[in-house]
């Protein structure tokens, strides 16, 4: 058990933080497999710099491209958004222009 009362789980023998983040990977290969998503990458990590000083590193749980709109998605799948997230999904808006889609 985590701090947050998650539960470690495998999908497709990929190791996974929650139930939450495995059922949704689950959820999103089917999404590949029916040709809706592509490119499905698992904890993509972007550099989040200010004014030429790396603040820290956010590490997206998900992000594929939506074929539908030809978009690439950041996901994070979320069960309590801490202060350090919060923060971090800000700094994602000013310093990639990325809205991270929470799930």
């Amino acid at each position: 058990m985590s701090k947050y009362n998650s539960v470690i789980s495998y999908v497709e023998n990929v190791k996974f933080t929650s139930r939450k983040e495995a059922n949704r990977y689950s959820g999103l290969l089917l999404l590949v497999r029916n040709g809706e998503i592509d490119d499905l990458k698992l904890q993509v990590k972007y550099p989040l710099v200010v004014n030429g000083i790396k603040i820290c590193d956010y590490i997206a749980d998900f992000t594929y491209t939506d074929l539908r709109t030809m978009q690439t998605v950041v996901e994070d799948v979320k069960g309590m958004k801490t202060p350090v997230y919060r923060l971090k999904y800000k700094l994602m808006k000013a310093c990639h222009g990325i809205d991270i889609l929470e799930t």
